[in-house]
């Protein structure tokens, strides 16, 4: 990282100034600390009708947050690789993968990564894992503790202890503004352990992917393929979010996300202890119906029933195709994401009211949740 270099005097001499900055450039450009050049107070204020030989300036050495934030954390972060076999479209066979980030959770070998760096190894026989430490040419041959495809987060374990396991801080704490610095590995292993610094752009971010809404911590720093996974770190060197998210889109720049790290432990703890997350389902499928739209079709605005599956929730409560759920626990609704938002916070074995339109009629039906068995 360049230094910079900020030049304050008390003579309005400009030739001597951009001197004096290019040779101080020139001689501390590979320090690792970002230098302040200040007048000298004890001489009092200088008039302009003094020499430039009376001009007196202090350099006062400023440490550079970041570089102690990557000395902390960097050696807590690590490369994923995916390798499988897939068939191409003649009928033969070829290698493929995928690369990823990491953070070390635990000083014996537990590591956290997203679900999706690691989703293609699932139910495929011929993938395999690994991790590759800071530093380090060999990788590590890791497996999966357990995985969840709905908060797009999973656990690695390697089998070596004395691991440099990540502090993780508290993201609820996390303000707008404050300092963010991301650590992973862009486009894989041939850029490991690249810093990106920033800011906290926005907290509590509802962004909405795969038919899942998720709340995250927007940041401006660099955040590329393959950083997904790795951590973004506070000014404190604490891991306050998993890097998960970028927008790409043409003339788009500066909008990462990271999973806030207190909706990650308790997931991660469940993974740890159950090898996967227990979630509740209501057994549908549809599709939302604004008010605009409804109102066009005569009917009201909330989730359109397009399919019950059989041997569901749904089904046993009476649920039944081209129904309107308008409301669930007396909180109206008018998108999946919302209906599937309530119903997360839900526990398997839960009931919730689902208030359903049908037939220019409402009626109230309970339904009991139970155990999502489909869900990775």
């Amino acid at each position: 990282m360049n230094d910079k270099v900020f030049m304050k005097e008390k003579k309005s001499d400009n030739v001597l100034v951009s001197i004096i900055a290019v040779a101080l450039i020139t001689s501390i450009s590979s320090s690792a600390f970002t230098y302040v050049i200040m007048d000298n107070k004890s001489n009092g204020s200088l008039n302009n009708t003094q020499s430039s030989s009376n001009v007196k300036y202090d350099i006062q050495q400023v440490d550079n947050p970041v570089v102690a934030i990557a000395e902390k954390c960097s050696p807590s972060i690590v490369g994923v690789t995916v390798k499988y076999v897939t068939q191409t479209m003649y009928g033969t066979l070829d290698d493929a993968g995928s690369e990823g980030s990491g953070i070390i959770y635990t000083a014996d070998g537990y590591i956290i990564t997203n679900y999706h760096v690691i989703a293609s190894a699932l139910n495929n026989s011929t993938a395999t894992i690994s991790v590759t430490l800071p530093n380090e040419k060999e990788s590590i041959s890791a497996t999966i503790v357990g995985s969840d495809k709905v908060s797009d987060l999973a656990l690695l374990k390697v089998d070596k202890t004395g691991l440099p396991a990540a502090e993780l801080g508290k993201s609820t704490d996390t303000k707008v503004g404050e300092l963010a610095v991301a650590i992973g590995n862009p486009l894989g292993q041939e850029f490991a352990g690249s810093v990106t610094v920033g800011y906290i752009s926005a907290v509590n971010r509802k962004v909405t992917t795969d038919g899942r809404t998720f709340n995250l911590i927007q940041t401006d720093a660099a955040i590329n393929s393959g950083n997904s996974g790795g951590a973004l770190v506070n000014s404190k060197g604490q891991v306050i979010g998993i890097n998960s998210i970028k927008v790409q889109e043409t003339g788009v720049e500066g909008l990462g996300f990271a999973l806030p790290i207190d909706d990650v432990k308790p997931i991660i703890e469940e993974l740890l202890t159950n090898k996967k997350i227990s979630r509740p389902y209501i057994g549908l499928a549809g599709f939302n119906l604004d008010s605009k739209l409804a109102e066009k079709n005569s009917l009201v605005a909330g989730v359109y029933v397009q399919k019950v599956s059989p041997n569901t929730p749904a089904q046993k409560a009476g649920i039944k195709n081209g129904d309107i759920i308008t409301s669930i626990d007396g909180k109206a609704i008018e998108t999946m994401e919302t209906l599937n938002e309530i119903k997360n916070t839900k526990k398997v074995g839960d009931k919730v009211t689902l208030k359903i339109y049908r037939q220019k009629e409402y009626v109230d039906i309970e339904v009991t949740l139970e155990e999502d068995n489909s869900v990775e």
